[in-house]
Order: structure tokens, then sequence, then C-alpha cells
């Protein structure tokens, strides 16, 4: 039987000295059955920046490295050459990985996959192959939220907030698939795969200048269950950047300034109203429950009657928990944590300890503390910490696919 054919979509802005790297990774793929579409990419107004046309210079030769390059089947679109480039509002990484998609969709089939990757993103030469073989061995999934790792810099001051970045990420991600949540997953642009007739079937990605990965994945998960390991990760880059508003390089940003407002570490008694609501789905179904949750979905949704008009509108309790789902999506989930969370603050060190000693006693490092903040550990310490959440991250993944 013939591999699967996969696309590889990979959005590139000033990448000259990454990409290639990434390259080398795709050519040493074990996997053959696979194509390479690459987008170069900046606002056509980059030209006549003076502080911005050097990535315009940047992006040209490695337009030119690109057309020069053999050894893979490469298709590249050019949103970079003078007069080619984004205009207007419509620019940034997901109006690339739009016109990416968009590309593939006139090639592949509905059973075809395209794998999402970044141009700073490394990956083992067995990576395509196991994404091939997971949607093999299970036809349901519209799409892989794929585990990730990043590496380390070796510079102290962006190691320690990238770790601190995915504490938030991962202890985050943990807390909802303990709660069994339809959104226990983490959705990062060079972590994704999917098939091609699903991206077609919810109409594609909105192309947002930020988040356009997260709201992807949500719709595929809305759609069916996606798939939430993977036997090989991604390995992207940890770079300072304030290309996105949000996303790993805009918080090692702020991060590495002092600023973890938008990352706390949420303690696991949050996530209890949310776990209720869930368990309460069939009561749900019948009459209305007092919920702190399911309280601040109504206001969200500025509907009074809103679980009535869903009862009205499904005809039993499983079209009816579905419809709740779509309601209470990962994004009211992150709105009413933090809305708990400015209520009633709880530490980002007590919460790390507290939800460390409740899920693996056994395994905390004797040098952590709730007092000591999260900041003041080495890189070393807070690598330890990232590991354990990692190990454990994996084991939730695993167990749920």
């Amino acid at each position: 039987m013939c591999d699967t054919p996969v696309f590889v979509a990979i959005p590139a802005m000033d990448e000259l000295h990454d990409l290639p790297l990434t390259l080398q990774d795709l050519a040493a793929q074990t996997y053959s059955s696979f194509s390479v579409y690459i987008c170069v990419n900046q606002p056509d107004a980059y030209w006549h920046d003076p502080e911005k046309v050097d990535i315009c210079h940047r992006n040209q030769q490695l337009m030119a490295l690109l057309q020069q390059y053999r050894g893979l089947s490469l298709h590249l679109i050019d949103k970079t050459s003078e007069g080619k480039g984004w205009t207007g509002n419509d620019y940034g990484v997901g109006w690339a990985r739009k016109l990416l998609f968009e590309n593939i969709l006139t090639q592949a089939n509905d059973g075809d996959i395209i794998i999402s990757l970044d141009a700073d993103t490394r990956i083992h030469p067995d990576y395509i192959r196991s994404i091939a073989h997971n949607f093999s061995a299970h036809p349901t999934f519209p799409a892989i939220a794929v585990p990730y790792y990043h590496p380390l810099s070796g510079i102290e001051l962006y190691d320690k907030a990238l770790l601190r970045y995915e504490l938030y990420m991962r202890n985050y991600a943990i807390n909802l698939m303990r709660i069994n949540s339809p959104y226990g997953f983490t959705a990062i642009g060079s972590a994704i795969a999917m098939r091609a007739g699903a991206l077609r079937k919810i109409g594609g990605i909105t192309p947002l200048k930020s988040g356009e990965d997260f709201y992807l994945v949500q719709k595929f998960r809305k759609m069916a269950p996606i798939g939430n390991y993977n036997d090989e990760c991604v390995y992207p880059a940890a770079r300072v950047s304030d290309r996105v508003i949000f996303g790993t390089g805009p918080a090692i940003l702020k991060g590495s300034r002092g600023d973890w407002n938008s990352y706390p570490i949420y303690h696991q008694n949050l996530f209890k109203e949310i776990a209720e609501a869930y368990q309460q789905i069939p009561t749900l179904y019948h009459t209305n429950i007092a919920n702190t949750f399911l309280d601040s979905l109504n206001k969200k949704q500025n509907k009074e009657y809103l679980w009535q008009k869903i009862r009205q509108n499904t005809r039993d309790l499983a079209h009816f928990e579905q419809a709740f789902h779509e309601k209470a999506d990962g994004l009211r989930i992150l709105q009413f944590l933090r809305q708990q969370q400015q209520s009633c603050p709880i530490s980002d060190e007590k919460a790390l300890f507290d939800n460390l000693t409740s899920w693996v006693p056994d395994q905390i490092p004797s040098w952590f503390n709730a007092e000591q903040k999260i900041q003041d550990y080495s890189v070393e310490q807070l690598n330890e910490l990232r590991d354990i959440l990692f190990k454990l991250e994996m084991e939730y993944r695993k167990s749920i696919d």
C-alpha cells in the first residue's frame, strides 16, 4: 500500500538562519511521500520603511536559497518581493498559514495529511512517519495537537522566561486533562497536523495575527475528538519576538522583563467548578443549575435563558452535551479562569507547589517550596520542574487518546 501523501506548510519571515536547519531535518525524514510548501512573507510597506527594509533583503536572500535548494519537493509562495507583500491589515503568520493551506488544498485529497510547521522548528527523522502512522491508527481524528518541547538557548535570562512559560502551559493543559475537558490540549502553530478533508469541512483557518493556531484546533475539536499524543515531538525554537501578540516569543519577551500577569499558574481548585458543571450536564439537560462556571457562560453569551434554548434545539442528551461544549469552549474556559484568578488570586508559587504535591508527591525536588519566587530558581531547577510536568502531561496525553 502506498504511503499517504503529506503536505508540510511553513510560513517564513526573516528566517534566513533557521529555515535551512529545518530543511535539513525534513531532508532526513524516513518518510518519503511528502512535499513542502513555504510562504516567504512580510508586509509590502517594509520595502519603504528604513527600520524594516533589511527584513525584505534577507527574505530575498532566503527566496534565492530556496529556489536553488535540491533534495526536497519545494513549492514557494512569494509574498516578499516588492509589490507582492501583504497590504493593508491582512498580514502576519495567520494570513501566511491561510495562503499555504489554500494552495495545498488545491492539490490534496481529503484523506491526505497537512502538517503545520514553523521555520525555526526542529524535528527528528521519524516525525512525518509518526504523524502518518498516527492518523492511520486513528481514522476518526480530524487533527492532532502534537506534543512539543522547547530546547534551551543557553541565554539564562531567556531560558528562565521560556521555562516559566512552559510551566504555565503544561500546568494549564494538565488541569484540563485531569477533569476530562474536551479542550485539554495545547495549540502551537508548529505542532498541529490535520486531514485535508477536515480542514475543508471547517472552512479553513481564520487568519488572525495571533492565536490562529488556538482557534484552528478548537474548530477541529468541535467537529470531533482530536489526537493529543504522538510518538514524536516537535522542538520549536525559543526566541524573543514582538511579531505577534500571543505565543512563545512575546511571552519570553514579557517574562524576561518580569511581567507574568498574562500567564498565571492556575491552582487546581479553580477547575473544580468546571469539573462540576461537566458532571451535571445530564441534570442541566432538564433544569438549570447554580454553578459559577455556568453563570459566567450565561453572562458571556448575554443570554439569560441559554440552556433552555439549547434544550429546545437538541433532541437528546448526547446532542445537548455536544452543544454545551460548543458554548463552553476553550476560550470561555480561559476567560472564566482569569476572572476567578483575579477575584481570588493564588500566588504562582503556591499554585504550582500545591498542584505538584497533589499530582506527583514522590517526584517533588527537595529544594522546591511554596515560598521561593519561581523566577529565583536556576535554569537547571526550572528545567527539572518543566521535565516533571512534561512527563506527566505526556502520560495524560497518551491515556486520553
